[in-house]
């Protein structure tokens, strides 16, 4: 089972240390975690993901050159047709950044060097869902991620029903996120033993991890890291 903890922006070098296996960036502005600096060197078995609320191709693919993010996490109404513009254009712009590579007067920081780029959308669920939405996305993600309808896109606290994805009709993979926490590793292994887990992927953590938006608890992280492994989630 694969960890990722999201909505880093003052520690994210000491949780890299605990060697999860995604870090989620927000670049949403309106965000209390809304992250504006430069995502630092890190270890190259930690997957960066770029968090982004209907922003534009052009803005993603930015963020994505800037950062050399290795995902975007999609968290608004992103349709089938703009996944499918941003993984074409995602692909044109590599090419081009190679063709572009031997000139000596280009900027070191608008090199492109990933070979590919997960997309991962964002579906919130509240007291049920309407998984008929996920057939057009199907061939335009690499992952869904289920997460609690809330006031905010994200960190909001609480969790969702989680019985509702015995009905997830897909073989794609899954992130399971909303407002899990410490107290929630009981009820994570009764889910992950349950039908509904079958193609869940990774545990998105961020809010209940925190002493404050965007700083990470990272005795309570490892502790959780520590359950997962014990437990084998």
């Amino acid at each position: 089972m694969k960890l990722k903890v999201c909505g880093m922006k003052y520690n994210p070098e000491e949780v890299a240390k605990l060697q999860p296996d995604y870090l989620g960036f927000i670049f949403w502005e309106p965000s209390t975690r809304y992250f504006d600096g430069r995502v630092p060197e890190l270890p190259k078995s930690i997957k960066k993901v770029g968090v982004f609320v209907d922003a534009s191709v052009e803005e993603v693919l930015e963020k994505v050159k800037e950062h050399q993010l290795d995902a975007v996490q999609l968290h608004g109404k992103e349709s089938p047709a703009f996944c499918m513009e941003l993984k074409n254009n995602f692909l044109s712009f590599r090419a081009d950044s190679r063709k572009k590579k031997g000139d000596e007067t280009k900027e070191v920081s608008t090199a492109l060097n990933l070979t590919s780029l997960e997309i991962i959308k964002v579906f919130s669920i509240k007291d049920e869902f309407d998984f008929s939405i996920l057939k057009a996305y199907e061939t335009v993600c690499d992952y869904f991620l289920f997460d609690t309808k809330g006031k905010l896109p994200g960190g909001n606290g609480y969790t969702f029903d989680w019985s509702i994805l015995k009905d997830y009709p897909s073989s794609k993979p899954y992130f399971l996120s909303g407002g899990i926490g410490l107290d929630s590793t009981e009820k994570l292994e009764d889910f992950l033993a349950s039908p509904a887990s079958q193609y869940c992927y990774a545990i998105d953590v961020n809010s209940r991890f925190e002493t404050e938006p965007g700083l990470k608890n990272i005795e309570a992280l490892k502790k959780f890291k520590e359950l997962l492994i014990e437990d084998q989630l």
